[in-house]
C-alpha cells in the first residue's frame, strides 16, 4: 500500500480542495500542517523544491498541488496512481 502525504495549511482553499478529493475516493492520508511551524515547512520545500500548500506525495512520486491532483482525477490517472493507497 502506497503512503499518501499531503503538507497544508489550515484554511487554504486548494488544501481543503485536494482533501476532499482524497475524501471522496477513501483515500487515507497523512496531514503534515505547516501553520506556524516553519521548520517543517522548510522541510517541506527542501522535498518539493516548492513553498506553497498543498503539496502532495504518493508513495515516493511528489505529485505537486492541488492543481496537479485535479489533473490526475481529470485525466483518469489518480485511481492508477493510487493503486492500494487506503
Amino acid at each position: 500500500m502506497k503512503e499518501v502525504v499531503i503538507y497544508t495549511t489550515r484554511y487554504c482553499p486548494f488544501c481543503i480542495r485536494a482533501k476532499q478529493l482524497l475524501d471522496s475516493k477513501g483515500v487515507h492520508y497523512r496531514e503534515m500542517a505547516v501553520d506556524g511551524d516553519p521548520e517543517l515547512r522548510a522541510q517541506m520545500t527542501a522535498k518539493a523544491g516548492r513553498h506553497t500548500v498543498p503539496q502532495i506525495w504518493i508513495g515516493e512520486q511528489h505529485v505537486g498541488g492541488c492543481d496537479e491532483l485535479m489533473a490526475l482525477e481529470r485525466s483518469r490517472q489518480l485511481d492508477k496512481l493510487l493503486g492500494g493507497a487506503n
